[in-house]
């Protein structure tokens, strides 16, 4: 489905029913708002990852503005401001109140400009394998460590010149050494991507952004969960947003032997401790 939210249609698909039968009457479930990575992908590869929550909630998928099934954008509105505000005018049109808004990686990026921006809007907040602040020296550690020498040059080039001519090698080398389980091939295929704006953002925004001088501003209870394997993200990154954020507010999860994407490598702990959290 597509809806006109601004200047373009955002294409977003839902799982589960926000109001199901309960004896004599309907019970609300909350809403989870899934916030995908990339930037360049789509939220194809959170299915069907995600859809053992849909017992206890409603699941929205969103593909973010210059991704996935969404309309394409000009570059003045392809930004980390633009992105969060998105989100709350979709929720306003789609009258989807207090959501949980779940974002991972760069989707986890997109949640914390929002949740800033727009303080009194979530109810809760799940930051899964993302960073307010990149630091590529963290990461460059980490695919040494997982990959040698080999990836840790192929992220270096990369880093240094995120570019048609050295993503492929990046793509090869580095892609692989995220999760510590094997992902099955089909996943990728079947994402709707665009590679453009994954090199337009590491080109730009990604080398000088910095949220954790806003998280103060967040006032809803906050989820962070990451792996102690995960090389672009690393565990570093979301020990600084834990402390950036209310203390009162925010529960840091560590997911051990776990990468980027901690519901792909551990899913079990993962579904208990979403679970919990939602229903805390």
């Amino acid at each position: 489905m597509r809806v006109r939210v601004g200047d373009v249609h955002l294409f977003f698909d839902v799982d589960g029913a926000k109001l199901r039968p309960d004896g004599p009457r309907m019970r609300e479930v909350p809403t989870i708002l899934m916030l995908h990575g990339g930037p360049g992908f789509d939220h194809s590869v959170f299915k069907p990852d995600l859809s053992g929550l849909v017992d206890i909630a409603q699941i929205v998928y969103l593909d973010h503005r210059g991704n996935g099934r969404s309309d394409r954008s000009g570059p003045e509105n392809l930004n980390l401001e633009r992105w969060g505000d998105d989100v709350r005018a979709f929720c306003d049109l789609l009258e989807i109140e207090r959501p949980i808004v779940l974002g991972e990686s760069f989707g986890g990026m997109v949640a914390m400009a929002y949740a800033s921006r727009h303080p009194d809007h979530p109810g809760k907040l799940i930051l899964a394998s993302t960073a307010a602040q990149m630091r590529p020296d963290r990461s460059l550690e980490v695919f040494a460590r997982l990959g040698g020498a080999q990836a840790r040059d192929a992220a270096q080039r990369f880093f240094d010149n995120p570019s048609q001519s050295v993503v492929a090698e990046y793509m090869q080398k580095c892609l692989p050494l995220y999760t510590q389980r094997q992902r099955s091939p089909e996943w990728m295929a079947r994402s709707v991507q665009n590679l453009e704006l994954t090199l337009f953002f590491f080109q730009g925004e990604i080398r000088t952004f910095n949220l954790l001088p806003q998280l103060a501003r967040i006032r809803c209870p906050t989820l962070i969960t990451v792996g102690d394997m995960d090389p672009i993200t690393p565990t570093q990154n979301s020990q600084d947003i834990a402390a950036a954020l209310p203390g009162n507010l925010v529960r840091l999860e560590l997911f051990r032997n776990a990468g980027h994407g901690v519901q792909r490598d551990d899913p079990e702990k993962f579904d208990r401790v979403v679970r919990e959290f939602i229903g805390s």
